[in-house]
């Protein structure tokens, strides 16, 4: 099993990267979150891993945070949810966002996610709760490293507010970078769009 990586951003184009490690190319495919936070081709990059292993292919999938992996793992436990789906959910909400939605029991927050309809947010609901709560325990807390933070949220709004990924992505890329709230970077991303 490859539990990380640890070298150089050969290539990416979302959802997917290469990432060159000794001269070997690991093809990965990574949530938005994480694209988003990812240095320059060229860069150094460490990214904690999962491989799902099938008949037909072995799949390599990248996060930056221990977080994110351990979602990704509980969202697979999820009867009807693959590796697409629990990408689209890291990419359409974070972390923190799909906590909130486990407590507040919100079937809205989810079917705004693509691929998510109502039937599917509501077994999330369901078999989430117990395992996101165990998590919890466990780690103490679902926090999120510092700087991360306010720009997976800010990604996350502008999803769910019906911006694709790629969009998102691009508007946040335009927003100043320091130590911005969350509020401040969703507000200068959407100025943006409107000039544009």
């Amino acid at each position: 099993m490859i539990g990380s990586l640890h070298g150089r951003i050969a290539s990416k184009s979302p959802p997917q990267l290469v990432v060159d490690v000794g001269g070997v190319g690991y093809e990965l495919e990574a949530p938005m979150s994480t694209f988003f936070l990812l240095p320059a081709v060229g860069q150094d990059v460490r990214l904690l891993t999962h491989m799902v292993v099938r008949e037909d292919a072995q799949l390599l999938y990248g996060f930056g945070t221990e977080e994110e992996r351990r979602l990704f793992r509980n969202l697979l436990k999820v009867s009807g949810i693959g590796p697409k789906i629990g990408l689209a959910l890291l990419s359409g909400i974070s972390v923190e966002g799909f906590a909130h939605c486990m407590r507040n029991q919100d079937v809205a927050a989810l079917t705004r996610v693509p691929g998510i309809g109502r039937k599917t947010a509501e077994r999330l609901l369901i078999e989430m709760r117990d395992r996101l709560n165990e998590a919890e325990t466990a780690s103490g807390a679902t926090a999120v490293p510092p700087g991360a933070s306010a720009e997976a949220e800010a990604f996350g709004a502008l999803v769910a507010l019906g911006y694709k990924p790629a969009e998102a992505s691009r508007l946040l890329k335009g927003v100043e970078g320091g130590t911005q709230s969350t509020e401040d970077m969703i507000r200068r991303a959407l100025q943006s769009a409107a000039r544009e």
